[in-house]
Order: structure tokens, then sequence, then C-alpha cells
């Protein structure tokens, strides 16, 4: 048998064996893809979800209406609660490939069909920004050409085994998928209890740190590296702080802060106690503690209310 037809006969084996595990998620304008992970648990993208439920298509032809269970919008993952009936979830990889290795992608085609297609691990540890604009780092990279419609699809080995959950197209040829670890696991069963993702947040629009430090210069203020506050929301932690539109973060946590990233960063360190900032204000350097009072966050929007509009290039955080 050539190296050809082993091929073509991995592919068909892994989409007849994962393929009645994949579904469609939503119809027509906005489509996307998931897995079933367990009895009536769909795992997929935050992103691909419209509202607090979702059309879910099996790949018997079979439609369900399913209920948002759990959502991270900042780590673009979310559970469906939706009839399964006997379909059995793909077993979990025992380790997560490295460069080279092969994988199948199997996605949702629209109207119950599957898609299969086959690649190779192109890179590993790769990041790329969630739908809130978090870095989501430790992505699997790989080749195994995806359409529109299959964020949210697994990538498998050839035994049909669960290797990540595909989230964005890098383009020319390349995609990046959730690596299924422990970690990604953990989550999973926090979202299937129904416990959303909830992490600490200002509540400030930002500017980069290019844009903080034209601004300093063409005021005559001395440059500064550090991130601006181009907004606060009425009621939010950052207000109840003092920080105002207008002042430069320049440390969080003790660490120093030169980009919304490492303030990202310095947040989801804090858990849901305090924080504290550091703050330029004119040329006058300031600390203020920031208590957190996280909320859950609701599918789609942040958990303490509406942002400031921010200008272009800004960051929410």
């Amino acid at each position: 048998m050539s190296a050809l037809d082993e091929l073509q006969q991995a592919v068909v084996k892994v989409a007849e064996k994962a393929g009645p595990s994949v579904v469609g998620i939503g119809g027509h304008w906005h489509r996307g893809s998931g897995v079933v992970v367990a009895k009536d648990r769909v795992l997929t993208n935050a992103h691909n979800l419209h509202g607090d439920g979702a059309t879910v298509v099996f790949s018997d032809g079979r439609r369900e209406r399913g209920t948002l269970l759990g959502v991270d919008m900042d780590g673009d993952l979310a559970v469906i609660d939706v009839n399964t009936a006997a379909i059995v979830p793909p077993a979990w990889a025992d380790a997560i490939p490295g460069v080279g290795a092969a994988v199948f992608a199997v996605a949702s085609a629209g109207n119950g069909e599957v898609r299969a297609t086959f690649g190779q691990v192109s890179g590993v540890a790769r990041s790329f920004r969630g739908p809130g604009g978090r870095l989501i780092g430790g992505s699997i990279e790989h080749t195994a050409p995806l359409a529109s419609g299959s964020s949210g699809s697994p990538i498998l080995d050839s035994e049909g085994r669960l290797l990540g959950l595909n989230t964005q197209r890098l383009g020319e040829g390349f995609y990046l998928a959730m690596p299924a670890d422990s970690e990604l696991k953990t989550r999973i069963d926090k979202l299937g209890r129904g416990e959303s993702a909830v992490r600490p947040r200002l509540g400030i629009a930002v500017a980069p740190g290019h844009v903080a430090r034209h601004l300093r210069r063409a005021v005559g203020l001395p440059p500064r590296a550090g991130i601006l506050v181009r907004g606060v929301e009425d009621d939010s932690p950052a207000e109840k702080a003092g920080i105002r539109e207008g002042d430069l973060i320049v440390s969080a946590a003790g660490s120093a802060i030169s980009d919304p990233d490492e303030l990202h960063a310095a947040l989801s360190g804090a858990g849901a106690g305090s924080i504290e900032i550091g703050l330029v204000r004119g040329v006058e350097d300031l600390k203020v503690k920031v208590d957190f009072a996280v909320e859950r966050e609701a599918a789609g929007s942040p958990a303490d209310g509406p942002k400031p509009r921010p200008s272009k290039g800004d960051k929410p955080n």
C-alpha cells in the first residue's frame, strides 16, 4: 500500500470515528463548529455565539436548540447544554503534539455534513487575541485546511483522539488550535457547571505606549514608558480608586507596564482582591490601590457595564 493510500485511509478513519461528535453551531450568516465533549455538552468558541443559546446541527441532520451554560469571552470558549443523544465524545490524546506531528481537522460543512482534512503541526506555543482583545498563548499552529465556519472544530490524531480546538485562521494556510490539555479540561468542567469565567477589570480604555509618548511630547511633558488612560467607566474599580482620563499607567502589582498585554497579565494575577497601580499624572508619580468587585460576565458583554468609547487603537482593560 502506498503512502498516499495510507493517508487517504487515515482521513476516512478519523472522519468516520470523530464525525458524529462534530456539530454545526448556528447557521446562515453566523455559523461555526463545535465538538461533543461529554453527555449533553458541546464545546465551541465563544465568538461563535450570539445570545444565550444556539442552534446545534448534528451530523445526522438533527437540529436542537442548545442553552449556553458557561462562557469565557476573554479565553474564547463556551459550553452549550444540548441533547447529544447517544453520541460518544472523542477520547483525549495523552500528549500535546510537537512540530511535524500529523493532525486531522474535522469540521461542520453545514446541513449536518462534515469535512475532514490532513495537515501537520507547524508550531507550538503560539499566541492570538481573543474576542475581548486579551492575548491567548500556548496554541498549536497547524496546516490542516479549514473552511469558513470551522472555528470551534477539533483537531485529532490518527486514532481520532482530541488534540485541540480550532480557533483562528492565520492566513496563507496556517491555523491555530487551543491544546487539549489539563488546563482546557478544567476550564470546560467549570463552564459546564455554569461557572462563566470572570477576570478583574479596571474599567478603563487605554491607548498603547507609542500614543502616550506622542501625546506627552505634544504637551511638553517628559517621555515615560506606560499606557495612557483614554476613558474611565462610571462606578468602575478604576474610578473608585481615583484613576483619571489622561493618567499614564506605568506599573501594576510592582511590575513595569509598557503595553496592554502586560497590564492584562498583572490583572489576571490579582485574582478577586486588589492591586496597586503606579500612575504618572502630568509629572507627578502616584500610587493607587484598586479593589475589585468581580461580577459574572454575560456572554458577549463585560461584567461591569459598557466601556467608554475608545479612540482608534485603544484597547479595553
